[in-house]
């Protein structure tokens, strides 16, 4: 039976473990090129969808907890959508010390 090696009390990692030559950021750039996604159907076809970063929303985790997928996300968009009357325009102010005006 191996004796098993102490969690350092600092830091909680294990001294075996060494991140030294790690690098932040070593799939930036390639994040920033988009990503594919393939989707398998029940009915056994696939799409597949080019992601953009510009168009990747990011969910807050107790956010995530209660949509599991994106169109539960869309679907409760569009029924805020709806509680909307209509798009409205928020005017720059013309001078310093107005407000912003809503349309």
């Amino acid at each position: 039976m191996k004796k098993k090696t102490p969690l350092n009390p600092i830091d909680d990692m294990r001294s075996e473990y060494d991140f030294s030559g790690g690098v932040r950021g070593k799939h930036y750039k390639a994040r920033m090129q988009g990503y594919t996604i393939k989707i398998h159907k029940a009915d056994g076809t696939s799409v597949v969808q080019q992601i953009k970063p510009d168009k990747a929303v990011k969910l807050a985790p107790d956010v995530r907890e209660y949509f599991p997928n994106s169109q539960s996300v869309n679907r409760a968009l569009r029924g805020l959508i709806l509680l909307v009357p209509a798009k409205r325009k928020i005017a720059a102010p013309k001078s310093r010390g107005r407000k912003f005006v809503v349309k």
